[in-house]
């Protein structure tokens, strides 16, 4: 007598948008509205929604999305020169692999758009590049349940060891315009930091502090200053450092536009740069090239930073990519804002 065969097991059931639902004790069109970003849903039931959603893998398992074109680059301001820089990067990428890009702004500090993300799920690129400070846990979590790759570019923290992202050597920059001043004479050195909260600005300063202790030199927490990436912070931090009993004769701006204020506060003093006051940027970013006197500044790769990025995040749709945190090298770019200090 043939012994019976057993049955095969049948694979487990693919989750559906009803079988979610029916865990949310919410109906269909409510998870159908959370999947595609739209509002109507409460930030308590689009959370426990999102959660369901990964716990099942329900993007992973379900079928490839239609080959698409469009990708998107969120960040915080399109205004700035660095933003068109990135701008440029990314888009000559895009080109290349015959996408078109989608530009998001977050809002800087006084602006801030928290719904940026809702435009994004509703768009669905197939790629997305991040230029801003801090992506929250539940950003990480309705990206990849949607499986749109992303890439951070400069990351404000020390990101979670899940999250690609690409910067450049700040640390070896703020090191290398220290260095250049100390080489030229200088012992009185200021320097002028973007936010405390952001991890690359903290690094410019920390090469800064390097250089000095390297050659011996105590470092003065009052040459030390700090601000927003912006204009008028270089200025005021500027007119603070110039009215102090022993100015520094040389400052480090946290970028380019901080030395640009920096020229501004300096021309009101009626000190000359570089012949009383030698200035270095970061960024190098095209308007430094066009002050006067030009501006002596850390490059920091923008574009091709930009590039690497978009090529990551495409590279992502198509394989699985180990973690990468990628630092792109800095260089100093010599011009004529710095010289010896004045006898």
């Amino acid at each position: 007598m043939a012994r019976p065969q057993p049955r095969p097991q049948s694979a487990p059931a693919r989750p559906t948008l009803e079988r979610i639902a029916r865990d949310a004790a919410v109906s269909v069109s409510t998870v159908s509205k959370v999947l595609n970003g739209r509002g109507g849903v409460s930030a308590e039931t689009r959370r426990a929604v999102e959660a369901l959603l990964a716990d099942s893998g329900y993007a992973r398992r379900g079928s490839e999305a239609e080959p698409g074109s469009l990708v998107e680059l969120v960040i915080e301001s399109l205004e700035s020169e660095w933003s068109l820089e990135i701008i440029r990067g990314v888009e000559r990428v895009a080109r290349e692999a015959g996408m078109t890009v989608a530009l998001t702004s977050r809002g800087d500090e006084d602006d801030r758009r928290p719904d940026w993300i809702s435009g994004v799920l509703r768009r669905k690129p197939i790629a997305l590049v991040l230029v801003f400070s801090g992506l929250s846990e539940e950003h990480r979590r309705q990206l990849r349940t949607r499986n749109i790759p992303f890439v951070v570019v400069d990351p404000a923290g020390d990101p979670s060891p899940d999250v690609p992202s690409i910067g450049a050597t700040n640390w070896a920059g703020g090191l290398a315009a220290t260095r250049h001043l100390i080489a030229l004479g200088h012992r009185r050195i200021g320097v002028i930091s973007g936010p405390a909260e952001l991890m690359f600005s903290r690094a410019r300063v920390a090469g800064y502090r390097s250089a000095l202790e390297e050659a011996g030199i105590p470092v003065d927490p009052e040459l030390i200053g700090g601000g927003r990436f912006a204009r008028s912070d270089g200025e005021r931090e500027c007119r603070r450092l110039l009215g102090l009993a022993h100015p520094p004769t040389a400052i480090v701006a946290g970028n380019d536009l901080q030395a640009l204020g920096v020229y501004d506060a300096a021309a009101a003093a009626d000190v000359r740069i570089p012949a009383d006051l030698s200035v270095v940027g970061f960024d190098d970013i095209p308007p430094a090239r066009w002050m006067t006197p030009p501006l002596t500044t850390v490059r920091q790769p923008l574009v091709e930073i930009a590039e690497e990025a978009m090529r990551l995040a495409l590279r992502m749709r198509a394989e699985q990519v180990p973690n990468v945190r990628l630092e792109l090298a800095t260089s100093l770019v010599l011009r004529d804002s710095t010289a010896p200090p004045a006898s």
